[in-house]
C-alpha cells in the first residue's frame, strides 16, 4: 500500500527524548511535640494514606495512545483518510528486556475501501514469552495479473474483495534470544468481484469459480524464532531467523488442504565502526504443497505489511503481489545512513522469483527491484521512523511507499 501521510504529521509526530521524572523534596513543616508524661503511652497516629500503586512500566516507557492523522492518494482508492496509533513500551524496569510495540491503522477511502490493521510484538517481563501477530480487516481493490513468474503488465484485471486475517505466534523462551512455540493463521476471504471492465477480464476468470466465491484458510503448526536484534523497530546490529510450518485442513475449518513452509532470515551490522551506517539484509522463502488458493500463494511485491512476512516490505518497486505462485524466494539488502538531526537516507535493492516448483527457477527469470528512501525519526527514544521510499522494478513497475517503521 502506497501511503502518503499529511505533511503536518511530521510536526505532530516529532517527539523529544524521554524526560527525567523527579520527585520533589518533602517540604512539610514538622511541629515539635512534647514528650508524654512518665507512665503514659501514646498510640501511633492512624495512617489513612494508601501505599502508591506500583506501575508495570518504567516512567519513561509508558505506552502512548495518541492517534496520528494520515491521508494519502492512490489510483485504486482515490483519496483516503484515517488515523494510526503506535504505542511502544517495555514491561517493568529491566532494560535488558526489549521493548514491545503495536500498530493500529484504520482508514476509509473515496472509493469506499477500508483497512483496519492491528499488529503487535510483545516481550513479557524477562522475555519469558513472546507474542507476535495481527488482527485485520481489508476491503481493497487490486490489479490482478494471474499466477506465474511471466505474467504481463498489459493483462490485468481490476478486482476487489473483503478479507479477515487473524494470525498469532505464541512462543516460550528456550535460551536467551531463542523461542519455540506454535503459530495459528486464519484468513476468511469474501466474494472476489470484478471491479470494472476497463482492464482485461482473463486473469479474473482464470481464478477457479469456487475461489472467486471466497473461502476460509485455517492452519496451525510449529514455530521457531531466534531474535538477537538490539531493537525490533530500527535494528543496528543482530540476527533474526523465523521459521514455521502451517498445516491447513478441514479439521481446522479450512476449505483448502495445503502446507506452508516459511523461513525469514535477517542480518544487521554497523559499518565503519559506528551506528551512523547500517547494512541490513534479508532472505525470505515461502514454499507450499497441496491445494493452495490464489489468495494464499507467495506474492512478490507484498507491501501491505502485516504478520504474514513479519511486517516486512518485499521487492519495493514492484506492485502488490505482482507475481505470485506456490514457491517464492527473495533477497533484499539496504544501506541506512544517518544524515542530520532526525533525517536519514537509505538505498535498497532486491531480487526474487516465483514458480510452481523450485526447479522452475531460472537465472533469466530473476526479478529485480531497487530504489532510494528518506527517513524521519519522530520517536528518537524508541528509534521509530516514518519512511518514504521510491522504487522501480522488473515488469515496468514503480511506486512510492510511505509507511511507519523500517521495511524489515
Amino acid at each position: 500500500m502506497r501511503f502518503l501521510y499529511m505533511p503536518l504529521a511530521l510536526c505532530m509526530l516529532a517527539r523529544p527524548g524521554s524526560a527525567q521524572v523527579t520527585t520533589p523534596a518533602d517540604t512539610t513543616t514538622v511541629t515539635p511535640v512534647a514528650a508524654p508524661a512518665p507512665g503514659l503511652t501514646t498510640a501511633p497516629a492512624p495512617s489513612y494514606a494508601s501505599p502508591p500503586k506500583k506501575s508495570r512500566f518504567a516512567p519513561s516507557d509508558k505506552p502512548s495512545f495518541i492517534p496520528v492523522p494520515i491521508a494519502f492518494y492512490q489510483q485504486e482508492t482515490g483519496f483516503a483518510v484515517g488515523a494510526a496509533i503506535l504505542p511502544v513500551w517495555r514491561f517493568g524496569t529491566d532494560t535488558t528486556v526489549r521493548k514491545s510495540n503495536a500498530r493500529l491503522i484504520a482508514w476509509f477511502s473515496q472509493e469506499k475501501q477500508t483497512t483496519i490493521q492491528l499488529t503487535h510484538n510483545i516481550f513479557t517481563p524477562g522475555e519469558k514469552l513472546y507474542f507476535s501477530g495481527e488482527l485485520s480487516y481489508y476491503d481493497l481493490a487490486f490489479n490482478y495479473y494471474g499466477i506465474g513468474n511471466n505474467t504481463s503488465k498489459d493483462i490485468e484485471s481490476h478486482i476487489q474483495y473483503p478479507l479477515w486475517v487473524f494470525d498469532e505466534k505464541a512462543l516460550v523462551r528456550v535460551v536467551p534470544n531463542l523461542f519455540a512455540g506454535v503459530r495459528y493463521r486464519f484468513t476468511k476471504l469474501g466474494d472476489v468481484e470484478l471491479k470494472d471492465m476497463d482492464g482485461n477480464t482473463a486473469p479474473y476468470y482464470a481464478i477457479p469459480e469456487a475461489q472467486r466465491a471466497g473461502g476460509v484458510s485455517s492452519g496451525v503448526g510449529p514455530a521457531l524464532l531466534y531474535d538477537g536484534r538490539d531493537n525490533v523497530l530500527a535494528t543496528y546490529r543482530g540476527n533474526f531467523v523465523d521459521a514455521h510450518m502451517l498445516f491447513n485442513g478441514s479439521g481446522l475449518g479450512s476449505d483448502y488442504k495445503f502446507t506452508r513452509y516459511q523461513v525469514d532470515a535477517r542480518h544487521f551490522n554497523p559499518l565503519f565502526g559506528s551506528n551512523n551506517t547500517i547494512l541490513a539484509m534479508q532472505f525470505l522463502g515461502q514454499y507450499h504443497s497441496g491445494d493452495v488458493p490464489f489468495r494464499e500463494l507467495g506474492g512478490m511485491g507484498a507491501t501491505l505489511g502485516g504478520s504474514l512476512y513479519n511486517n516486512s516490505y518485499l521487492m519495493r518497486g514492484i506492485y502488490e503481489a505482482r507475481y505470485r505462485d506456490r514457491q517464492f524466494s527473495t533477497f533484499q539488502a539496504e544501506i541506512r545512513q544517518k544524515l542530520i538531526w532526525r533525517f536519514d537516507v537509505a538505498a535498497f535493492m532486491g531480487v526474487g522469483q516465483v514458480g510452481y516448483n523450485l526447479s522452475d527457477y531460472s537465472f533469466d527469470g530473476t526479478k529485480f527491484a531497487g530504489g532510494l528512501g528518506a527517513r524521519f525519526r519522530f520517536n528518537r527514544r524508541d528509534r521509530l521512523n516514518i519512511r518514504l521510499d521510491y522504487g522501480v522494478g522488473s515488469g515496468g513497475n514503480s511506486g512510492i511507499i510511505f509507511a511507519v517503521g523500517e521495511a524489515f
